[in-house]
């Protein structure tokens, strides 16, 4: 299994409800593949670089997870299936790029434990 990062866009004018059930529904996908999600981050309600489909913000989520390479395809269809989906980027991490990660967020955790 190798460990990959997806990043999607989901267009503004859904609700908060529908942004959830969108962003539910592409973990379901991963999580009944046999995949492994390692983390997942909710980046809100972003400005992008540049527009798309005449919206200048979208909501942006991530997902880092551990699957077979077979299942990408599968994940990039339902991507471009669902209208709600802007853009989405998804590549497999090298070791270096997985160590980065996970001391991210370990400097993460810390600094919530010492805020509270």
């Amino acid at each position: 299994m190798n460990q990959y990062e997806t990043v999607f866009i989901l267009t503004p004018v859904l609700s908060d409800q529908q942004m959830k059930e969108a962003v539910q529904k592409f973990k379901d996908l991963i999580l009944e593949s046999g995949a492994e999600m390692v983390n997942e981050e909710n980046w809100g309600l972003r400005k992008l670089a540049y527009p798309i489909q005449k919206k200048t913000t979208g909501f942006y989520t991530l997902f880092e997870f551990k699957a077979e390479p077979s299942f990408i395809d599968k994940l990039e269809v339902a991507y471009r299936r669902d209208e709600r989906v802007l853009r989405f980027l998804t590549f497999k991490m090298e070791k270096y790029a997985v160590k980065y990660s996970e001391t991210r967020r370990n400097q993460v955790k810390n600094a919530e434990v010492k805020e509270n």
